[in-house]
Formats: structure tokens, C-alpha cells, sequence
């Protein structure tokens, strides 16, 4: 049997075969895990919301307030949290793209008042064994029951209160701006959030 001969055409053929087969096994494939990468991000969120609000009987997930943020590419999320029409405070996205990898993304919790309950991350891409330590306990209670208003969320090398993790200042002014975005969006939606059971 005579071998066929190797052509331009043949080749580029063969190329564009092989794309399309590709392109349209990972479009399968990327359809397949669709579903299950959204209910694997909704019981992340789930998880953090009950870690960082209070027993509470309203659904948040459900009732979620999205704003978007000019200076940021993703919407920031408000979570509000009520036992019947009591208003219990609110779980609020924070954001900031200055992280030593990347972008830093928390769930702050609020009291009523704006004093921080808690906060969990929900990304980041810091350097492990240095900024990865922002999701330690050492470095998280220093924010819980502050209130940004007189609690200044900057490093103290910046001239703020929060104690830097050790060689990760940059991954900590991240961190502290996330929290700060999220306290302002909380501030500035309050009442809104606050009187839409009454």
C-alpha cells in the first residue's frame, strides 16, 4: 500500500481535527462540572455565613443584595441576617486585588452597631506558610468585636492598629482593605438593609 503523502493541506486538516475533538471535549467536560463548582461555592457561602452571623430565621442566601463596585471587577454581596423582624446585622463581601497573589476575598460579619462578629476567607492566593496564616486564629481575633469606625484598619506600619502577620505586610494591607470595603458597603446600606422587614 502506496504512504500518503504528507501535504500542507493534510496537515492542517489534521490540526483542525484535533482542535475541534478538543475544543468540544472540554466544553463537555466544563458543562459537566458546571452544577457541581456552583453547589460547592453555595455551601462554601453557606458555611461562612453561619460562622460569621448569629442564630438567626431568615434565609440570607435567598435575600442577598448584590452591589456592584466600579473600582472592583466582582459585586460585592450583602447578607442580612434577622430573627423574625429583628435585625440581627448583615454578612458582606470584602474585596481587594493588592494581595501578594492576588485578590483577597473575605465574609465579614456585622453587628447592628458595625462591630465586626467575625470574618472567614473565602480566596486568596498568598504565599503559603506566610500569607495563607491571615485564615489562622492568631491573626482573626483581632478584628472581632471592633468597630472600624474607631478601629483603624490599617497595618501598623501604615499607621493603624492591626498587627501584620510576619513577613506577609503585604497580604495583611489586603486583608485589612477587604475588611475596610466591606465595612463601608455595610455603613452605607444600613438603613436599607436594616428597615426591609418592618
Amino acid at each position: 500500500m502506496k504512504k500518503k503523502e504528507s501535504t500542507l493541506f493534510n496537515m492542517v486538516v489534521v490540526l483542525l481535527i484535533i482542535t475541534l475533538v478538543a475544543g468540544l471535549s472540554l466544553g463537555y467536560v466544563n458543562d459537566l462540572t458546571l452544577e457541581p463548582k456552583a453547589r460547592a461555592r453555595l455551601a462554601r457561602v453557606e458555611k461562612a455565613l453561619s460562622a460569621v452571623l448569629p442564630q438567626l430565621n431568615n434565609e440570607p442566601v435567598a435575600e442577598v443584595i448584590r452591589l456592584k463596585q466600579k473600582e472592583l471587577r466582582d459585586s460585592t454581596s450583602i447578607y442580612p441576617a434577622y430573627m423574625d423582624s429583628t435585625f440581627l446585622g448583615a454578612a458582606v463581601t470584602g474585596y481587594s486585588e493588592k494581595g501578594y497573589s492576588g485578590i483577597v476575598k473575605l465574609m465579614v460579619g456585622f453587628n447592628p452597631d458595625g462591630h465586626i462578629r467575625d470574618i472567614i476567607v473565602l480566596e486568596q492566593k498568598e504565599t503559603p506558610g506566610l500569607g495563607t496564616k491571615m485564615k489562622g486564629e492568631k491573626f482573626l481575633r483581632q478584628f472581632r468585636n471592633k468597630n472600624p469606625e474607631t478601629f483603624d484598619l490599617k497595618v501598623k506600619k501604615d499607621g493603624g492598629e492591626v498587627d501584620a502577620l510576619a513577613g506577609a505586610t503585604i497580604s495583611s494591607r489586603a486583608f485589612s482593605e477587604a475588611t475596610q470595603q466591606a465595612f463601608d458597603t455595610f455603613l452605607t446600606n444600613k438603613n436599607s438593609i436594616s428597615n426591609s422587614k418592618r
